[in-house]
């Protein structure tokens, strides 16, 4: 009777851990729209048609007396918001592990960035300062929201799970973003049709995200719950107090930073070929723009394939030599991209094609490996430092770009230029002994990692 009895309680932890994670699944469906048809596609040219209606008669606006270029403004509305999004991650990712309560805290980072989405659609005529507001307030809600969507990994997989259910996290987002970017570009494309301007088919196309992103963070918040926390109550730290904690705590796990160091170099690499392709293909290749949303979708569609493939390599080869295959691949598809021919779709669609079979997967696996890397019960605390890796310190591969192109004239010299970080990347991935890292961190060492 008592080997009955756990086996039917195992069945039923089984059973519950599946149920939170098709929920948590669920997240990356709903928020991964706004990254790729607001951020990646439809935000930026119009939000800079916005700002030059704007402008004054020298090409400039000026938001709170400051004259900045019209050309300009989309920029430095996304720098904005990664340093709100730096200032803020810390604080929310210790509130949760001090309280225990994050799916709270999901909810109010989720719906402020899906408001702010949908408010876009009243994004006309020369509002460009509401355009850079509701930006701001977006992207720095998918970046709070990530952290805590991330931490619950640890929580809902145990060790040998973690790997397939954080591929199958990012192949959701991928898909979600594929099917909505069609629907996207059905409206926008045949507009006349539908009785709506171009510019009124993009500011549906952005509501529509926000409306998207709403909706859909119904399920997870339905079906995550709350694990009461571990840490002392009398232990309560607030603001920077609490960061400058956190950071004197992961000083005290060196090979978790070793990991988070190659992590933000590489996957710095990786962030800036997602921004940069689209300029790369209009200005170097002379590519249209609807050539360039369809490599767009190419590459969500493959980045599906990916990120599952790589999950099935990473249980037979171990995460790490699965992250380390996928940074060569990297550099080889950057190689093929310097010798890309001006004027020839096809050829850029093959290099769309290895991006996207690349990117979902070597994304997927670096969040799963690092969720071995964190102390049980400080999972928000660090995985806000790893989403600081991820969006608020990718600053050095665009900077390399435009220095590259500055210095040169060439684009193909700057998209080649961006092989540093990838290679740095991966010598110094190959130097973490995660094996004893994931034992430093007390945590149980799975069979492949």
């Amino acid at each position: 009777m008592g080997t009955d009895t756990v086996r039917e309680r195992s069945a039923e932890d089984a059973a519950e851990r599946r149920y939170e994670q098709r929920g948590w699944y669920v997240y990356d469906w709903a928020c991964s729209v706004y990254s790729t048809s607001v951020l990646t596609v439809f935000l930026g040219p119009y939000l800079t048609s916005v700002a030059k209606s704007a402008a004054d008669a020298d090409g400039f606006v000026h938001p709170l007396g400051i004259p900045i270029r019209a050309g300009s403004f989309f920029a430095y509305s996304v720098s904005a918001s990664v340093i709100l999004s730096v200032l803020v991650m810390p604080l929310v990712g210790a509130a949760a592990d001090r309280t225990g309560r994050k799916k709270p805290l999901l909810a109010a980072a989720a719906y402020t960035g899906a408001a702010a989405t949908t408010g876009m659609f009243f994004l006309a005529g020369d509002r460009y300062l509401l355009g850079g507001f509701l930006l701001i307030v977006a992207n720095a809600s998918v970046a709070v929201s990530m952290v805590l969507y991330n931490s619950y990994l640890p929580q809902i997989a145990p060790p040998e799970e973690r790997d397939a259910v954080s591929s199958k996290g990012w192949a959701f987002g991928y898909a979600a973003g594929a099917l909505v970017l069609v629907a996207n570009m059905i409206l926008y494309t045949a507009h006349d049709s539908f009785g709506v301007s171009e510019a009124t088919a993009v500011r549906i196309c952005l509501a529509s995200a926000g409306v998207w992103w709403g909706a859909f963070t119904l399920v997870p918040l339905k079906r995550l719950r709350d694990r009461r926390t571990t840490s002392p109550s009398g232990t309560s730290v607030h603001g920077w107090r609490q960061l400058a904690a956190t950071v004197r705590d992961m000083r005290r796990q060196p090979l978790t930073l070793s990991f988070l160091l190659a992590y933000l170099v590489y996957n710095d690499g990786i962030q800036t070929v997602i921004s940069q392709a689209s300029v790369y293909g209009s200005e170097e290749l002379g590519l249209s723009q609807s050539t360039l949303i369809v490599a767009v979708l190419l590459v969500q569609l493959l980045a599906v394939a990916g990120a599952l493939g790589m999950g099935r390599l990473a249980r037979i080869y171990g995460a790490k030599r699965t992250i380390l295959g996928s940074l060569i691949a990297w550099t080889l598809t950057l190689g093929a991209g310097y010798f890309l021919p001006a004027g020839a779709p096809v050829w850029f669609f093959v290099l769309a094609a290895g991006i996207g079979l690349v990117l979902g997967g070597s994304q997927a696996l670096s969040r799963s490996l690092f969720s071995h890397l964190v102390p049980p019960g400080k999972e928000a605390e660090y995985f806000s430092a790893y989403e600081m890796s991820d969006r608020g310190m990718s600053w050095l591969g665009p900077l390399l770009f435009g220095l590259t192109y500055q210095l040169t004239g060439s684009y193909r010299d700057a998209i080649i230029s961006l092989v540093v970080f990838f290679v740095l990347g991966f010598l110094l991935l190959a130097r973490v002994p995660v094996r004893q890292a994931v034992r430093d961190a007390g945590n149980p060492l799975p069979d492949r990692i």
